[in-house]
């Protein structure tokens, strides 16, 4: 199989949290320095993101009342752009996310082109959207994702080699668990807030089936500022 070498690359709490109170800690900010400072050293060219984690940090949110399209465009892949230095790649299954332009620029980070990725049940008037902004697009499923098609189509239509996953604690998940995922790289920061809601770094959706315990082995670690660590691992 051709893909690209897949690091996931997370910030967590004590208690395996990806998210919640504990990020606002001061004693959480060397922690988070670090997190956003390591992942230069990877030189991933994409990152992929869960739909929630697109809405709240990197899409204009969740789109609503599309217009009707009059041109029916075909279910298959739309590479609006090949050739960009970096990538988001934005898994969006039912074509959900807002936009306003196909690339996005954040603070201290490379600007990147949108790839969005979908299933076939996503709804004509929002590839028509897609294309009013030149955003690229990817099929990967019927009504439910084929992550090891995804990275196959990143790597040949987008010559994407090295392919970092950064979150939602499903999105890690359903990589890993189709043994996708090369390395498994954590920041742990030394707070917990104890939050039994907050999203954990691999969360098993329903539909997955049932697997033995993903294992991993540890190859590096390496202490940070403000009693944080930095924990490398590789899978299988």
């Amino acid at each position: 199989m051709n893909k690209p070498y897949v690091v996931c690359h997370m910030l967590t709490s004590l208690d395996g949290k990806i998210d919640g109170e504990f990020m606002t800690a001061p004693q959480c900010m060397p922690a988070l320095l670090a997190y956003g400072n390591l992942r230069a050293f990877y030189e991933c060219t994409a990152t992929l993101y869960g739909t929630v984690t697109m809405a709240g940090s990197y899409s204009d949110g969740f789109v609503s009342d599309l217009p009707v399209s009059d041109i029916i465009y075909p279910k298959e892949d739309y590479i609006a752009v090949k050739d960009a230095a970096n990538y988001i790649v934005s898994i969006d299954p039912k074509g959900t996310l807002g936009w306003q332009g196909n690339y996005i620029e954040k603070k201290n980070r490379p600007k990147a082109h949108v790839i969005q990725v979908l299933t076939e049940a996503v709804s004509n008037d929002y590839l028509a959207y897609l294309r009013k902004f030149d955003i690229s697009y990817l099929f990967t499923g019927k009504k439910q994702l084929d992550c090891a098609s995804i990275l196959e189509k990143l790597y040949s239509l987008f010559s994407i080699k090295r392919l970092m996953i950064a979150g939602g604690g499903l999105m890690n998940w359903s990589f890993v668990q189709e043994d996708l995922v090369d390395e498994l790289s954590l920041v742990i920061a030394p707070v917990a807030d104890g939050n039994t809601t907050a999203v954990s770094i691999f969360e098993k959706a329903d539909f997955h089936s049932a697997r033995a315990p993903a294992t991993f082995h540890l190859s590096e670690v390496t202490k940070l500022d403000g009693d944080s660590l930095w924990l490398r691992y590789t899978v299988g």
